[in-house]
């Protein structure tokens, strides 16, 4: 028979005979024994698992808290104004504050004493510090009191290698206020010198206090200021400059680069004199003269141009012989004063001198008046074809487009010789007696404003924006601050003009098209990356062309480059609207496809479908008044800083 486990160690170890006490017995008995040995190791276990706990929540708020103290520090430097003082402006102060208590909430996992501390750097960034205390619960048991943590964070906008061309409107609204609305202002216009080395005489309209352009001058030095508070010693930035109206002041830059690039010829809508035969002929005769003596009383006197009185004289010298084969005979001179009269049409003038800056004579005026070149440009060739073909561009509208002849080449813009002529392709003006050479001198009267025969420098012209010229481009370049604000409060950077926004695009996308004529101006610094590029465009109207106005086509209702409708006509076109915004359109395009970014904003201005499909994406702004084109602007700037945390 098999005994059992139990009986075998019973037999191993028998009980001692006789009587057993109490404590024999006690430690003879094993029941219970599990049931104390776990009495005695839970103490351990709480502390580990309270440790466990309290761990936990510690990693738990710290992590919290730093995300918090990243949001404060982000939010303190987006709101940051640059200055040199060595503390955080107060708005700044406020922002990194809320957005730090937005994102830890006092009480959070018990804790207490929650502190956030932001600050201004050396390097003109944001730092800041958070702190909390975190109540312990098991673990206070075991002797362990509150715990506090402190986290830092640090902020700053890092900006890349970066080109921004500013595209500016600069048209007579600019020199009213945002309150004016879209009536706009009745304000006089003014001329001036223009900077040397130009000399020649500018105008523009008198701006209001508190003027549109006014509040541009001051956003433009404030979006450079904020941007190099982000700049460290490593990084380049540069800036151009593209003011437009109904046309651009780039010839400059295109001269530089070559002379050829302008054409030495081109046709304009002027005029061309011819003599014209007034009052009564007188007549004379004169006998026994040579034919050679009699020859020489003919002729017209003086042999060029007229007299001070406006007149001049054409006499037609006959010769008779007294009989045949004879060396003399009767000279009859028959003499008619003349004036000069003139001939409105196309016509083509030589522009090789006047393209490099030289004076010039006028050969629209016998006065001995002279012109000289301001640099505003007449676009190389286009084409009126719709929808436009982005993959096959035409000339105007190709930013790369290298020029090779004279439908490639630019032509300057000549306002001195422009005249109106009506509704007719060709006209004849004889003057009058107190208009002794031909030149129509209308009433200083703004009805008189297009009339035919006005030249384009009637006062009322200028004063509508028939013509304007603007402040010359400026190209890429690392300018300073002084650069930047000699810049925009130079003499010539004013208002005058109507909007064409497709000539300002156009132009600002040549500018800085890394594959176009201006390729050098904006290209890797040697060891570096390509630079960011930006297109900072800025308007405060519509678009509005108009097919009597000069500009960068010419006069549309006579050269009709862009249209064919509407015919010799200053009515309006809607055929031309859609013309020029298509090329907008087409412009920025242009401009998107070379890797370029485009900021729109339209200032006081609502935008436009074409103005917010130019932008790009998430990139359109509207600002209403002075203030909020610098908030604007200020926001771009940051954009192309980059906010970011750095440590």
């Amino acid at each position: 028979m098999r005994r059992t486990v139990l009986e075998r160690i019973q037999r191993c170890f028998p009980r001692p005979r006789g009587r057993v006490g109490l404590l024999a017995r006690l430690r003879d008995n094993r029941a219970g024994n599990v049931l104390a040995m776990m009495a005695i190791a839970l103490i351990p276990l709480l502390f580990i698992a309270g440790s466990a706990v309290d761990t936990a929540r510690l990693y738990m708020v710290k992590n919290r808290l730093q995300q918090a103290c990243d949001a404060g520090a982000l939010a303190g430097r987006r709101f940051m104004v640059s200055t040199s003082a060595t503390t955080l402006d107060s708005a700044a102060v406020t922002q990194a504050n809320a957005f730090f208590a937005n994102n830890f909430k006092v009480g959070l996992f018990g804790t207490k004493a929650v502190g956030f501390t932001p600050t201004k750097t050396s390097e003109n960034q944001v730092a800041a510090t958070a702190t909390a205390t975190v109540p312990m619960t098991m673990t206070r048991m075991m002797g362990f009191g509150d715990q506090a943590l402190t986290v830092t964070c640090e902020a700053r906008y890092d900006v890349a290698d970066t080109d921004i061309m500013f595209v500016l409107d600069t048209t007579g609204s600019m020199a009213c206020t945002t309150a004016d609305g879209t009536a706009g202002c009745s304000q006089s216009v003014y001329n001036y010198v223009r900077p040397a080395p130009d000399g020649t005489t500018g105008y523009a309209v008198t701006e209001k206090s508190g003027s549109k352009i006014a509040g541009l001058r001051q956003a433009v030095i404030n979006f450079y200021t904020t941007l190099a508070a982000a700049v460290d010693p490593a990084t380049h930035l540069r800036y151009g400059f593209v003011t437009y109206s109904s046309t651009v002041n780039a010839g400059k830059a295109i001269r530089d680069l070559s002379p050829s690039y302008i054409v030495d010829s081109w046709t304009y809508d002027s005029r061309v004199s011819y003599d014209l035969n007034v009052g009564n002929a007188s007549s004379a005769s004169y006998t026994n003269e040579t034919k050679s003596t009699c020859d020489a009383r003919g002729g017209r006197s003086p042999a060029s141009g007229y007299t001070t009185s406006g007149t001049a004289s054409n006499a037609d010298a006959s010769w008779a012989p007294n009989s045949p084969n004879a060396t003399k005979g009767t000279c009859t001179v028959s003499t008619q004063q003349i004036r000069v009269a003139w001939t409105y049409k196309q016509r083509s003038l030589d522009t090789s001198q006047y393209k490099l800056g030289n004076t010039v004579p006028d050969p629209s005026k016998i006065t001995g008046a002279t012109s000289r070149w301001q640099g505003c440009l007449e676009e190389r060739r286009t084409s009126k074809t719709l929808p436009i073909d982005y993959q096959h561009l035409p000339a105007d509208l190709d930013p790369d487009l290298v020029p090779i002849n004279d439908d490639t080449r630019w032509r300057p813009m000549w306002p001195d010789v422009i005249y109106y002529r009506g509704s007719k392709a060709s006209a004849n003006d004889s003057g009058n007696s107190t208009n002794p050479y031909g030149d129509y001198v209308p009433p200083n009267d703004p009805n008189y404003s297009l009339a035919a025969f006005t030249p384009m420098s009637f006062y009322y012209n200028i004063a509508n924006g028939w013509v304007s010229c603007g402040k010359p481009v400026q190209r890429l370049d690392t300018l300073t601050e002084a650069q930047i604000r000699a810049y925009v409060n130079a003499p010539d950077f004013v208002p005058q003009g109507g909007t064409y926004h497709d000539t300002g695009m156009i132009w600002g996308t040549r500018l800085i098209s890394p594959t176009g004529l201006f390729a050098a101006d904006t290209a890797a610094w040697p060891g570096r990356n390509p630079p960011r590029r930006y297109i900072v465009f800025m308007t405060d109207g519509d678009m509005s062309p108009s097919m009597c106005l000069y500009g960068m086509y010419g006069i549309e209702s006579y050269d009709q480059r862009v249209t064919s409708s509407g015919g010799l006509s200053c009515a309006t076109n809607p055929d031309q609207l859609t013309a020029h915004n298509a090329r907008f359109v087409a412009a920025c395009a242009a401009a998107k496809a070379r890797n370029i970014s485009i900021f729109v904003v339209g200032f006081g201005q609502t935008l436009t479908k074409q103005l917010t499909d130019c932008a790009s994406s998430g990139q359109a702004f509207y600002a209403a008044d002075n203030t909020a084109l610098n908030a604007a602007f200020q926001t771009i700037a940051k954009r192309v800083a980059m906010l970011r945390l750095s440590r």
